[in-house]
């Protein structure tokens, strides 16, 4: 396993040539136990130039499945967890459609406006890249307390670049939520 720094690069083909599926882990544990606490994990299948083709490229709470089903988000975890990962993406890498050239992975604070929550109020958080046929931990990359006044941050981008994968630990938080994240690729989010 390899621990990322902020703006670190791998190459995935590298670590394994026999790559086809990965499992995106995100984990974290809440530091305050006077208030509820849900963050969310989610992923944008962005084109060769960074733009999102529609809406359905989105997956979040409200979006498992993209329509190439090459992403599956587990589910909404509206707690974390104490133990491993709290919400997980996983990727069948050759269903990734050949116009898509990042994936790029972002986690929330829900409602963090409203409860007036930040990533401060976060500890232990984590994006980790998982081969699952051998349950190998490939990469991770810990967010450290760099992040205390982020209300949302784009943890990493998977990207390719002469037909191998890679992984960037990104790292730039946002002050809005996943609203404001989701207006920077032009889409509106459906809560509901």
């Amino acid at each position: 396993m390899r621990e990322l720094r902020k703006d670190q690069q791998i190459d995935l083909n590298a670590l394994n040539p026999d790559l086809d599926t990965l499992i995106v882990g995100l984990g974290w544990k809440i530091n305050s136990v006077d208030q509820d606490f849900d963050l969310d994990t989610s992923a944008f299948m962005l084109t060769n130039t960074n733009e999102i083709r529609n809406r359905d490229d989105f997956v979040y709470y409200n979006n498992l499945i993209d329509p190439s089903g090459a992403l599956e988000h587990s589910g909404d975890s509206i707690t974390g967890s104490n133990s491993g990962d709290a919400e997980q993406i996983k990727i069948n890498i050759f269903k990734i459609p050949p116009e898509i050239g990042h994936i790029t992975f972002v986690v929330t604070i829900h409602d963090a406006d409203i409860r007036n929550q930040t990533f401060g109020q976060v500890e232990n958080a984590y994006i980790r890249l998982v081969e699952p046929k051998s349950d190998t931990e490939l990469l991770r990359y810990n967010l450290g307390n760099e992040f205390s006044e982020a209300r949302s941050i784009v943890l990493g981008d998977l990207f390719r670049k002469d037909n191998h994968w890679s992984f960037d630990a990104v790292g730039v938080p946002f002050s809005g939520g996943l609203d404001a994240i989701s207006q920077d690729f032009n889409l509106r989010v459906n809560k509901e």
